[in-house]
């Protein structure tokens, strides 16, 4: 190798690497198993596009885990993993129904119906998850040309709101989604989460009873970047290639992201690390829990914590930890725990929530 393309870098860090949070998994940086997949990937060249070894051999990962029909299209993001996935399952005139908390209602800059060019039909829900009964508040008008035609329902596993769709409940809503002739989608960001929590394979909720369309989430769970849709039942889509392109989801690179969701799935750490941060969320919910002036809001069933405090309390706790308000002016704020979070960096949360509470 030629001085030139040696190892040398002038990359200097530019952050307190000790600096930690409850804002989101998002901030979390990569696992090193995941870093050292990249590495491992990294040396001479590949076919561009996906016709790499990495990609291949993605397949057969995801077989084990979604069964031998399922086929993974790794994407760069998770809004562009909802959205591409919902492309393929609808047509021009048709409509989503989905939770009025979901994801891709509220935090995707409405690209689903900008870029993709569908009618989200939304329904309120008490704890974030849809029941058939929900659903048919929006599923109806097939025939009215005045309307937008519900063609979609898409769930969130786990929810907006930290909570865990049941194997049975997700049956029983791909069963009424499918009786309707509707298909389903699930926005897995946090599938593994999910999972862990429910102490089931993933393919108990997914494939096993019925979903179309899953975005699997890899970033929140220890990836640099990258997530995927992994299409369940092929006859449910068409051109999910041609798709991910149109939608600028296409990495030119995508070994980098197919070995990175190899690194998650062919053996256990996409469920190491969704159990490690679970059991975190639960540490902080059973120490906020002995505090007065603090209220839960929702279970906690995976890893995040919902909570409503005095809003100045919460102002105060902002400028030693980072998190984000839930709904500023009920008080509601949201604590996230993510697979390197410490039982340290729980407990020295809970002491400056004290202190704060205190003052």
């Amino acid at each position: 190798m030629t001085a030139a393309l040696g190892p040398r870098t002038d990359a200097r860090r530019h952050h307190d690497p000790s600096v930690r949070g409850f804002a989101s998994d998002n901030y979390a940086g990569a696992h090193p198993e995941v870093l050292a997949a990249l590495a491992l990937a990294n040396e001479g060249h590949q076919v561009a596009y996906g016709e790499d070894r990495y990609t291949d051999h993605l397949q057969r990962i995801v077989h084990s885990h979604f069964g031998p029909s399922a086929e993974a299209f790794p994407v760069f993001n998770g809004t562009g993993a909802n959205v591409t996935a919902l492309q393929a399952l609808t047509d021009r005139w048709g409509a989503v129904v989905c939770a009025e908390s979901a994801h891709i209602n509220v935090d995707e800059g409405g690209a689903p119906e900008r870029m993709g060019g569908l009618k989200l039909l939304t329904v309120p829900t008490p704890d974030g998850k849809l029941t058939p009964e929900l659903i048919d508040r929006q599923a109806w008008g097939w025939d009215d040309e005045h309307r937008a035609m519900p063609q979609v329902v898409s769930i969130t596993q786990n929810t907006e709101l930290g909570t865990v769709y049941t194997v049975d409940e997700i049956r029983a809503i791909v069963e009424h989604a499918h009786s309707k002739g509707m298909k389903v989608h699930l926005d897995g960001a946090r599938i593994a989460n999910a999972a862990a929590s429910l102490d089931v394979p993933m393919r108990a909720f997914t494939n096993a009873v019925g979903v179309d369309v899953l975005s699997y989430g890899g970033t929140k769970n220890g990836m640099v970047f990258g997530e995927a849709v992994i299409v369940l039942n092929p006859d449910a889509v068409s051109h999910m290639k041609h798709l991910r392109k149109l939608s600028m989801q296409l990495a030119s690179k995508m070994r980098f992201v197919s070995v990175q969701l190899e690194a998650l799935l062919a053996k256990d750490l996409w469920l190491r690390n969704a159990r490690h941060a679970n059991t975190m969320a639960q540490r902080l919910a059973a120490g906020v829990r002995a505090l007065d002036g603090v209220e839960i809001l929702h279970p906690v069933q995976a890893n995040a914590v919902f909570a409503r405090l005095p809003h100045e309390v919460s102002r105060r706790l902002q400028e030693r930890f980072r998190f984000y308000f839930w709904d500023e002016a009920a008080g509601d704020v949201r604590w996230m725990c993510a697979f390197d979070t410490t039982e340290d960096d729980v407990d020295a949360f809970l002491q400056a929530l004290k202190e704060e509470l205190a003052r």
